[in-house]
């Protein structure tokens, strides 16, 4: 049984860099890198979809991960509330 060639990501993304820049046909492409014309393509588009994730500023991405974490913690501050107010209930402190 033959094995899967696997590929390395500076050789997907060379060979996406070239497909996204059109200067060959993904058919030129796959022959000169020895990789199925279908292989190219979804390279691209990987390439071109993962692309302004790449580009985006990290600032956005560190504007973003705060938020998650803010939100975390008031849920948190929240749940332990209502469990304070519980407590107090049952141990008769609140009035």
């Amino acid at each position: 049984m033959a094995q899967r060639k696997r590929y390395g990501g500076q050789f997907k993304a060379r060979v996406a860099i070239e497909a996204i820049a059109g200067h060959k046909t993904v058919n030129q492409i796959s022959a000169e890198h020895g990789v199925h014309p279908t292989q190219v393509t979804k390279w691209k588009k990987q390439a071109l979809a993962q692309l302004p994730e790449v580009l985006a500023n990290s600032k956005d991405k560190g504007v973003r991960q705060q938020d998650n974490i803010e939100a975390k913690l008031y849920q948190q501050i929240g749940r332990l509330t209502m469990e304070v107010e519980e407590l107090k209930k049952e141990s008769g402190l609140c009035q």
